[in-house]
């Protein structure tokens, strides 16, 4: 990220945020972002929540808040089951989850992003049982992430259609829930354009992930690298006068300044944030 001072994307990036694993920027991270005013996603991944408890991530709220730098948080997913079968792997769950939320009164997130962990060929005949306990997952960190004034966005991960969020964000009822549409995802997974699961999902959307792939697989590459066709979204978001968050999801530096580059040339965030 030592580039970034030969480039001028200040105005873009003000208005999204970039993912950054919590456990970098503990460890080399925060100084990047403090030094050019970059706005996190903190990914909350990895074995960090169960062995540091959430006042040893007050400094870098601290940092962030010192330099007026807002952020989102990104809740874990890896091997998590908020709406399994075998209870006490919903329990492990649910404590992990809860350990994700804690971290909203330390940063006090624009939004929490999470993942349904519903997949069809696990989950497809047993639906109900699926959304009942997800139901009952979910209530109570909504309302811990409403009272910090902390939005809960459900992002499409492995869902091949948008039917299952509908579900889930009608059963939990809540005015503090949104959709995070994850533009690579869909590709990589669902195989699917926007269009469907904005038609269902209107109402909901709340924020955006932005990645990029060729079809074959989620490798998070640059915006407009691959075959997403992001001027159709965003035409569409101005056109029905939306405003969202944003998040870029790059998995390499190189990446985040193409993504950057492209987004500038494309003037995709004209008219959204």
């Amino acid at each position: 990220m030592a580039t970034l001072s030969s480039h001028d994307y200040s105005t873009l990036t003000e208005q999204c945020f970039i993912n950054a694993p919590l456990e970098r920027l503990q460890k080399d991270l925060l100084d990047i972002f403090l030094k050019h005013r970059l706005q996190p996603e903190i990914g909350l991944e990895g074995n960090g929540l169960w062995e540091q408890e959430p006042e040893a991530f007050a400094g870098i709220a601290a940092a962030l808040l010192d330099r007026r730098l807002p952020c989102t948080l990104h809740a874990p997913f890896h091997d998590l089951a908020p709406g399994g079968v075998d209870k006490r792997i919903v329990a492990l769950s649910r404590e992990k989850l809860a350990r994700a939320f804690a971290l909203i009164n330390i940063f006090k997130p624009k939004s929490i992003v999470c993942h349904l962990g519903f997949e069809q060929n696990k989950h497809g005949s047993q639906v109900e049982r699926w959304l009942e306990t997800s139901v009952a997952t979910w209530t109570p960190l909504i309302k811990t992430a409403e009272a910090a004034g902390t939005m809960v966005m459900f992002e499409n991960t492995y869902e091949t259609d948008p039917s299952i969020h509908s579900r889930l964000l009608s059963a939990l009822d809540s005015k503090n829930i949104g959709f995070c549409l994850d533009t690579g995802h869909l590709l990589a997974f669902a195989g699917t354009s926007w269009q469907p699961w904005l038609a269902q999902l209107r109402p909901w959307l709340g924020q955006l992930h932005l990645h990029d792939n060729d079809g074959s697989g989620d490798k998070h590459i640059a915006v407009g690298a691959g075959l997403f066709d992001f001027q159709s979204l965003f035409n569409h978001l101005r056109q029905e006068e939306y405003s969202v968050l944003i998040t870029l999801e790059p998995h390499s530096e190189k990446d985040l300044w193409l993504s950057l580059k492209n987004i500038r040339q494309m003037k995709l965030f004209s008219g959204i944030t």
